[in-house]
């Protein structure tokens, strides 16, 4: 057996399940509220649907409107917001417990611009050999990465070492 295909949008016209409506006229005018029946009528004869625009309301509400118009302009906003909505990535920066002042300058700026543009930021410090024993070192170099971008990022996942390496989360403000 085949199912019919599942409608989606707002219901109109026949698909209106409630007996009584609360009707808009085509200019936005509140007619009140009637029969379902009579109001599919009386849009038929404007030629325009009846389209039920708040369902949930008791009684729902319809309006006269072109359904295939209505459901384009709803596409249309839709896609539009989808434009506009901004994902939130996460950036990784690696370091060394033991990076030069100029390199951990360059390493900043980056860390600023990611933030400035809403993105999260991992930061993460990678210990070889030796340097496993001088913990501290890493340590105090993230909380001097956290010092740093202090006025716009707070840390969501604070340092936590994982094998050789130590991580830490900053998100924007």
């Amino acid at each position: 057996m085949n199912t019919p295909p599942v409608k989606s949008g707002p219901r109109y016209d026949n698909f209106i399940q409630s007996d009584k409506v609360r009707v808009i006229d085509e200019n936005g005018e509140n007619i009140g509220v009637m029969y379902t029946r009579e109001a599919i009528e009386q849009a038929a004869e404007v030629g325009l649907n009846l389209v039920e625009v708040s369902p949930n309301a008791d009684p729902p509400v319809c309006k006269f409107l072109d359904v295939g118009k209505y459901r384009y302009e709803a596409q249309k906003k839709a896609n539009a917001a989808r434009k506009t909505q901004k994902t939130q990535d996460i950036k990784e920066i690696k370091m060394r417990p033991n990076i030069d002042d100029h390199d951990y300058d360059v390493k900043m700026r980056s860390v600023n611009k990611f933030i400035d543009n809403g993105d999260k930021v991992k930061v993460t410090l990678r210990f070889r050999g030796r340097e496993m024993a001088h913990q501290h070192l890493g340590k105090a170099l993230l909380e001097r990465v956290q010092e740093d971008v202090a006025e716009i990022a707070k840390v969501e996942a604070f340092p936590r070492l994982e094998g050789r390496q130590m991580l830490m989360v900053l998100a924007p403000k």
